[in-house]
């Protein structure tokens, strides 16, 4: 059984930064892709940024060049360093694990959520 769970999140003023983490278990969390997304009441949820079990990362254009993504998987944990953070950025923050068990066999897993609000 998978388990996320969130932290890091809260208030911060804009410009400011913040460190997001999430610590996995149930899993094998070396082999297994991770990201970050949000979601705001009015909108879709997003991807914000994406590591692969490899390393390589990718992220949103909004985001690019201020988050952060990386992962210790000593720890089993992924991280999201957020700088320069604007009041767009409030939302709150979730943590994805994607399993590929085969071409046809994908499977998301979900942490609970942590707030981010940033104020202006």
């Amino acid at each position: 059984q998978v388990q996320l769970v969130e932290s890091g999140g809260g208030l911060v003023q804009s410009g400011g930064s913040l460190r997001l983490s999430c610590a996995a278990s149930g899993s094998i969390f070396r082999l297994n892709d991770m990201g970050w997304y949000r979601q705001t009441p009015g909108k879709q949820r997003e991807l914000v940024a994406h590591i692969t079990s490899g390393g390589s990362t990718n992220y949103a254009d909004s985001v690019k060049g201020r988050f952060t993504i990386s992962r210790d998987n000593a720890k089993n944990t992924v991280y999201l360093q957020m700088n320069s953070l604007q009041p767009e950025d409030t939302a709150v923050y979730y943590c994805n694990m994607r399993v590929v068990a085969s071409i046809e066999a994908v499977y998301d897993y979900w942490g609970q959520g942590t707030q981010v609000t940033v104020s202006s």
